[in-house]
């Protein structure tokens, strides 16, 4: 009767519970080592979070150990709140008070090109052709009103120059004539008087600036002329239609040519390239030079990047860019000026620039962005906060691995008066990891020839019954750091035997993959495998015996089965 499977249906045995409890029992064994694993577990993770402790602490030490970075740092503070002067140190720069008394600030040097660079406005006296939206001048003319002896011109941009001389002479009734001269590229107002009478100009509610942008201004007399000549270069328009006064004739058949400024040669293109985009191509290269173009004077400049009474060279070929801009022939170089300045009542010192240096002043590390013509004294000072938030944040890493191991390794007493352990209880290489860290932290640093040789010399000791570290002499750990610098770096960052480094030494030896807690947390994980290779053969045992003992039962119960039937049918027929 293979059939029967329920526990019980023929023995009335509930066998199935039987065989449950049997199997509960056996697994005692396999209960233990999961118990057992997940003890090893919590220790790994303890491990893991001690690694973490010791990093940061490894990290801070590092810190600590970069010497004159950190404890060599420097203030420079002006006596003036309001200074505009930039003042800075370099780590390790001499300390002290300088009076920096400056009589003369550096300008740089300016290589200003002739006047007139633009051609004039025509070749002859008729201007018909010309408009005034397009005429090429210092300044763009808007349309509009403007008055000459009282007489309204109303002119439009669409308008010729020559129509508004005509309007000029029909408003005032023929009194004043308007002409432009080729020779001068200049316009003219005259009186036609006899004797002639003033020109007045312009009146409040002028709208346009025609006057103005042809440099038109009353002078109290019957003639009216512009300073200088009115036409300008076209700065966008290509070379060869810049308006340039002197043709640019130095190129080759393609239109290509050069120049060299300060040693450094510049190509250009007259067909392609316009007066701004070589402008552009000298500001960009290594010639040292900001080159511009004053319109409104209608003339170029070459002005030294560097401050300083230093030159401007320029060289071409004749009939070249530079020649056309003016910047050869009636060119005129203003020199620069050297910044002058006193250091506590010395001697006149002397700077190309006005960031004053230890080359010039002598002063190491020291450096002053001057700006105004004034006495300022600057004060060099060392630098403690750096140090100090280091020195602080060294602590709280080293206080935290103390605390986590402390808390990992005590011993308790329960309710009950019974010792309960912590995670680490009974380790000795977890509790001699925190009294090694205690003896590199405070021991002395040999070979210091000053009077800091350990963290008690900076009045770092520790809290009374722990094995937490404390500034408990704030005075003293803040004269050091400002006072004795560089002792306290030698303390920190001497090679090998300063406190950073023998504790950055020790933890690699701890943290390593060689080191002692890579070595615990490589044998908890191969017990934790072991443990699991064990549970997988008791489960496979126990499977085993399972299967065997349910298929007994289910024997006996088809054997009671059986004998039932034998019976039943016995019974009946003894009836």
């Amino acid at each position: 009767m293979p059939g029967i499977q329920l526990s019980g249906l023929a023995s009335g045995l509930d066998w199935q519970s039987l065989v449950d409890k049997l199997m509960a029992a056996e697994r005692v064994p396999q209960d233990a080592l999961r118990a057992q694993k997940a003890a090893g577990a919590a220790k790994a993770t303890g491990f893991s979070d001690l690694t973490s402790q010791l990093t940061a602490l490894q990290t801070a030490a590092t810190a600590l150990g970069k010497g004159t970075d950190i404890f060599g740092g420097r203030t420079a503070t002006s006596s003036n709140a309001s200074s505009t002067w930039a003042s800075s140190s370099e780590s390790g720069g001499a300390t002290g008070t300088y009076q920096i008394a400056v009589t003369q600030l550096a300008t740089s040097a300016q290589l200003n090109g002739a006047a007139d660079a633009g051609n004039g406005l025509s070749a002859t006296t008729d201007v018909s052709g010309l408009t005034l939206g397009t005429l090429p001048i210092g300044r763009t003319i808007t349309a509009g009103d403007f008055t000459v002896n009282g007489a309204r011109i109303t002119v439009a941009l669409t308008d010729s120059l020559q129509s508004v001389f005509d309007q000029i002479s029909t408003k005032t009734g023929g009194a004043v004539a308007a002409s432009y001269d080729p020779v001068t590229d200049k316009v003219k107002l005259n009186s036609t008087a006899s004797p002639a009478t003033e020109i007045v100009l312009g009146s409040g509610n002028d709208t346009s600036n025609f006057l103005s942008s042809l440099q038109l201004f009353n002078n109290g007399t019957g003639e009216v002329l512009p300073p200088k000549a009115l036409g300008v270069v076209s700065v966008s328009a290509a070379l060869a239609n810049a308006n340039l006064r002197n043709a640019i004739t130095a190129v080759d058949g393609s239109g290509a040519g050069s120049f060299n400024i300060n040693g450094v040669d510049i190509a250009y293109n007259a067909n392609s390239d316009s007066v701004s985009s070589v402008l552009t191509r000298i500001n960009a290269s290594s010639a040292g030079v900001t080159a511009s173009y004053d319109r409104i004077n209608d003339r170029f400049q070459l002005t030294n990047k560097e401050t300083g009474d230093v030159g401007v060279s320029v060289s071409e070929s004749a009939g070249g860019f530079l020649g056309a801009l003016g910047l050869t022939t009636g060119a005129s170089l203003s020199h620069g000026a050297n910044a002058q300045f006193t250091v506590n009542g010395g001697a006149t010192l002397t700077s190309t620039s006005n960031v004053l240096d230890s080359s010039v002043h002598g002063i190491e590390g020291l450096s002053v962005k001057i700006s105004t013509k004034t006495t300022e004294t600057i004060t060099v000072a060392s630098n403690t906060t750096d140090g100090r938030a280091k020195i602080d944040n060294f602590i709280t890493k080293f206080n935290a691995v103390q605390s986590f191991i402390d808390l990992q390794t005590k011993i308790t007493k329960g309710s009950d008066g019974k010792s309960k352990g912590s995670l680490f209880s009974g380790n000795q290489e977890v509790s001699r990891i925190a009294s090694q860290l205690r003896s590199q932290a405070f021991s002395a640093v040999s070979g210091l020839t000053g009077s800091i040789s350990r963290l008690e010399s900076l009045g770092i000791d520790f809290i009374s019954g722990t094995s937490l570290l404390q500034v408990k002499d704030e005075t003293k750990l803040t004269g050091a750091l400002r006072d004795r610098a560089d002792e306290v770096r030698t303390l920190f960052s001497s090679d090998s035997t300063g406190i950073a480094a023998r504790m950055t030494t020790y933890l690699d030896q701890v943290t390593g993959s060689t080191g002692s807690v890579a070595a615990q947390t490589k044998t908890l994980s191969s017990q934790s495998t072991s443990i699991d290779d064990q549970i997988d053969a008791i489960e496979r045992r126990l499977t085993q015996e399972r299967k065997t003992l349910e298929q007994s039962f289910i024997q006996m119960e088809q054997a009671q089965s059986n004998i039932q039937t034998q019976l039943s049918q016995l019974t009946n027929s003894l009836r």
